[in-house]
C-alpha cells in the first residue's frame, strides 16, 4: 500500500483511537509487526493544546515513521492550522476525522456531524490539503443516518481536494457501533473513486479480514477495537492477505514480555499514578480472566503491577 512517499508490503492499519492509540500501544503495535497505525484525535483548537491531554497526544516527533497523526475541528482555517502545526512537530500524514460518533464531538458539528454539511467538508479538505506539504488522508462514516448516506458523494469531493486515502467506517452515525456493518456500501465507495480506498468495522480476525478485502475490493484494512486485546493482529492479517500460512498467536512468553513492558512504558509516559490506572484496562482487554483483572486493579504500583503479570503468565507456562 502507498500513501504518497511511503510505500509497505502491509495493508493493515491501527486506526486512531482515543485513550487506546497512545504512544506506548504505537510503540507495542510496532514491537508486534504493525507498520501503520494512526495516532489519537489532536483538536484543532489552539486554546486547547496545553492541556495535558493534548501534549500527550502530541508526543511523536522522535517516533519512527510514518508518524500518522489525526486532526479534528469545524473550522477550515483552524483545521489548516492545526495540519500546519503537526507537520512543524514531526507529522508525516495528516489524518482528518469525519467519522467519530462521540455526542461531545459531533455536538462541536465535528467528527461525522460534518457529513451533513458536503460544502464546509469541501471547505475543510481543501483548506487541510493547500496547507501542508505531506499526505493528507480522510476517516468517514457512510452518513448520518441510514436515511442520510452520502459517502460516495463524499469520497468524490475528497478525490477532487487532493485526499491522499479515504478510510471508511461501514456505518452511519447514527449506528455508533451498534448493528451490521454495511461492507457492500464501502465496495460502491471504492467503484466510485480513484483514490485508495480503505475498509473498515467490524474486522475481528484474520477470515473477517480475507472476507472484507475481497468483497469489497479496498485497498487495504483498518483495525479497530480488535487491536486492543490483539495487538499482534495487524500482522496475521497482513501474512494472510499476500497468502501465506497463517500465524499463530504469540507464545505465551512473548505475551508476557511485551505486556510487562507495555505496564512499564505508561508510567514512565504518563507518570506512575495514571500510568497503573491505564495499565488497568489495557491488561483487561488482553488477560481474558476475571480472577486475575480483578487482582491488578487493586494494585497501585507499577512494580506491582508487573510483579502479578509475571506471576501470572509464568503459572500458565508451566501448566501448558
Amino acid at each position: 500500500m502507498q500513501i504518497g512517499p511511503f510505500e509497505h508490503p502491509s495493508r493493515v492499519i491501527v486506526a486512531p483511537m482515543a485513550g487506546v492509540t497512545d504512544r506506548p500501544f504505537r510503540a507495542m503495535c510496532r514491537r508486534y509487526g504493525a507498520y501503520w497505525m494512526v495516532g489519537e484525535m489532536v483538536t484543532s483548537d489552539r486554546r486547547l493544546w496545553n492541556t495535558r491531554k493534548s501534549s500527550l497526544r502530541m508526543q511523536y516527533h522522535d517516533e519512527p515513521g510514518p508518524r500518522w497523526i489525526q486532526i479534528a475541528g469545524a473550522d477550515p482555517a483552524m483545521m489548516a492550522d492545526a495540519a500546519q502545526f503537526n507537520e512543524s512537530q514531526g507529522a508525516q500524514l495528516i489524518d482528518i476525522n469525519m467519522g467519530c460518533p462521540a455526542k461531545k464531538v459531533c455536538r462541536k458539528a465535528a467528527g461525522s456531524a460534518l457529513l451533513r454539511d458536503e460544502p464546509l467538508v469541501k471547505e475543510i479538505l481543501d483548506a487541510v490539503v493547500s496547507a501542508v506539504s505531506v499526505p493528507v488522508t480522510l476517516k468517514i462514516r457512510l452518513g448520518w443516518s441510514r436515511e442520510e448516506q452520502n459517502a460516495e458523494t463524499v469520497a468524490g469531493i475528497a478525490e477532487e481536494a487532493g485526499i491522499s486515502m479515504l478510510t471508511v467506517h461501514g456505518r452511519t452515525r447514527a449506528c455508533r457501533f451498534q448493528g451490521t456493518v454495511d461492507y457492500d456500501a464501502i465496495t460502491r465507495v471504492v467503484g466510485a473513486v480513484s483514490l485508495p480506498v480503505v475498509a473498515n468495522g467490524d474486522i475481528t480476525d484474520v477470515e473477517k479480514a480475507r472476507e472484507v478485502f475481497e468483497r469489497t475490493g479496498a485497498a487495504g484494512l483498518m483495525l479497530g477495537r480488535a487491536v486492543q486485546s490483539a495487538p499482534w493482529l495487524p500482522v496475521q492479517i497482513d501474512q494472510a492477505l499476500t497468502g501465506l500460512d497463517d500465524l499463530e498467536s504469540p507464545h505465551l512468553v512473548t505475551i508476557k514480555y511485551e505486556l510487562i513492558r507495555h505496564i512499564q512504558a505508561l508510567s514512565v509516559f504518563y507518570g506512575e499514578t495514571m500510568g497503573v490506572r491505564i495499565a488497568r484496562k489495557h491488561v483487561g482487554w488482553q488477560v481474558d480472566d476475571r480472577e486475575l483483572t480483578s487482582r491488578f486493579n487493586h494494585l497501585e504500583t507499577c512494580d506491582d503491577q508487573v510483579a502479578l503479570i509475571a506471576e501470572y503468565f509464568d503459572v500458565g507456562q508451566q501448566a501448558a
